[in-house]
């Protein structure tokens, strides 16, 4: 990094042509996704030769117009060469949240082409940070099993706390959290509607715990709104998850043009290039 951030350093309103200042900015976790996850997702999908699919249900009765069609609901649907993994970008009005936040990205994988249904999904909402999931499905592609579990959960910790992030006092082994305690990782019981072929997910009691799942997020201060959530299924393999956390708690800077109001003063920047 040839400049240093400085945290108070306002960002350049628009110029009179509608453009923005770029700068760079850290740390990455609160660095919200520049309102461009889709784009940075679908070039990278693109990049590794995934095929995608527009699907659009709506209404429309014999003597309506083209413009005139109701859309109730459209998603993109992109489908790796192998057809073994997908990533869907989940339509506005979905009712799946997480952390009061709208689903955007479900990434799902399966062990083969005869599986009927996905072996594990991860979900992660808006504003987790697009080169944190362009590094998560690069991995994935380069899998040749995209369901083998390989690691322990270790790993995961590991990668955040190698970037200064602090293991859970109470819970060493299963959670860690950013030196700010704005961003966290922890593994245990997954939310409700996470898709996963883990055959305890189907059998567990109301009063037992289920299978464990990691889940990330970040939260600017107590009681406010999240920023960001991220949930993966129990059988999501470690490795990829860690290749997210390292991803996510890495210190290097990225490319910012919109900061999220939560965290911009949280942030520090400097101008890019």
């Amino acid at each position: 990094m040839e400049a240093p951030l400085n945290r108070n350093s306002p960002l350049d309103p628009p110029t009179p042509s509608g453009t923005r200042s770029a700068y760079r900015v850290g740390p990455r976790h609160l660095a919200g996704d520049d309102g461009r996850l889709y784009d940075v997702v679908a070039d990278t999908l693109a990049g590794l030769g995934w095929t995608s699919l527009a699907i659009v249900r709506g209404r429309q009765e014999p003597d309506d117009a083209l413009e005139d069609r109701q859309v109730l609901r459209s998603t993109v649907l992109h489908i790796s060469p192998d057809t073994l993994r997908w990533a869907q970008w989940m339509p506005p009005d979905e009712p799946f949240h997480l952390g009061d936040l709208p689903i955007a990205w479900q990434i799902s994988a399966r062990r083969d082409g005869t599986a009927p249904l996905a072996q594990w999904s991860a979900y992660f909402t808006l504003d987790v940070p697009g080169e944190v999931l362009a590094d998560f499905l690069l991995a994935l592609d380069a899998r040749d099993d995209p369901t083998a579990a390989y690691t322990g959960p270790g790993l995961v910790l590991d990668a955040v706390t190698a970037h200064g992030w602090l293991r859970d006092v109470d819970q060493p082994d299963a959670g860690a959290a950013d030196p700010t305690f704005t961003s966290h990782l922890s593994l245990g019981e997954v939310p409700p509607l996470i898709q996963d072929a883990d055959p305890r997910v189907l059998i567990v009691e109301a009063d037992e715990t289920g299978p464990a799942g990691w889940q990330a997020w970040a939260q600017p201060a107590l009681g406010a709104p999240f920023l960001w959530a991220a949930s993966f299924g129990a059988s999501v393999p470690h490795d990829l998850v860690a290749v997210f956390a390292a991803s996510l708690s890495s210190t290097v800077p990225v490319l910012r043009r919109v900061l999220p109001e939560s965290t911009r003063d949280r942030l520090l920047r400097a101008p890019a290039g």
